[in-house]
């Protein structure tokens, strides 16, 4: 059973009795790297060397903090376990330009199911109290855990418009009827985003 998110704050508590890892980009560098890293798709494994977000956050914890990882948890395990904090990192899987391309945004199993498992819950963004997007962090999952448990604080903007639903595409800011989930520039920045025009 997950016990009760943080609402108010985003970062994690380094000691707590226990934390529950989920996702095929927990532990993965070559999932962590994408496209483009060693050879021109990429593969998902072990494909170079580095930290995987799951051994930085093992490393970052209090040592009395106990981490579980379950890549694909079912509803038996998440019930049958006290959680203090729940956390899943999922994504696509490496590849680079035309073999990515796809008609269907939808996450790739079995992401969604870890995702609806793991939440008790549609996957739905805008119910959701708090939510990372990472993108590619690399190599070096630290990155992910230095920001999550409060070593540096978080920063970055969306360098393109969130559509709320698929039928809304194409869309870009400046459209006539821009109605995103999250526009262009959005993020935690105090710095508002300027809009350059091509020349």
């Amino acid at each position: 059973m997950v016990k009760t998110l943080m609402s108010h704050c985003f970062l994690f508590p380094r000691k707590h009795e226990r934390y529950s890892w989920h996702g095929s980009h927990a532990n993965d560098i070559g999932n962590q790297c994408g496209g483009w890293t060693i050879e021109w798709h990429g593969h998902s494994g072990n494909t170079t060397v580095g930290t995987t977000i799951l051994t930085a956050i093992k490393n970052t914890v209090d040592p009395g903090t106990e981490v579980i990882y379950n890549e694909n948890p079912d509803r038996e395990f998440l019930n049958s376990n006290e959680f203090s904090y729940a956390i899943v990192i999922v994504g696509e899987h490496p590849y680079s330009e035309y073999v990515g391309d796809s008609k269907d945004l939808t996450i790739a199993e079995p992401g969604y199911s870890t995702i609806t498992n793991v939440c008790e819950s549609n996957l739905t963004l805008k119910k959701w109290t708090h939510w990372w997007l990472h993108w590619l962090p690399g190599t070096e999952g630290q990155g992910v855990a230095d920001v999550l448990y409060g070593n540096y604080g978080f920063t970055g903007k969306l360098a393109r418009t969130w559509m709320r639903t698929v039928d809304q595409l194409p869309m870009n800011v400046g459209d006539p009827h821009y109605d995103p989930l999250f526009p262009f520039g959005y993020g935690l920045t105090t710095t508002p985003t300027e809009l350059i025009a091509a020349q």
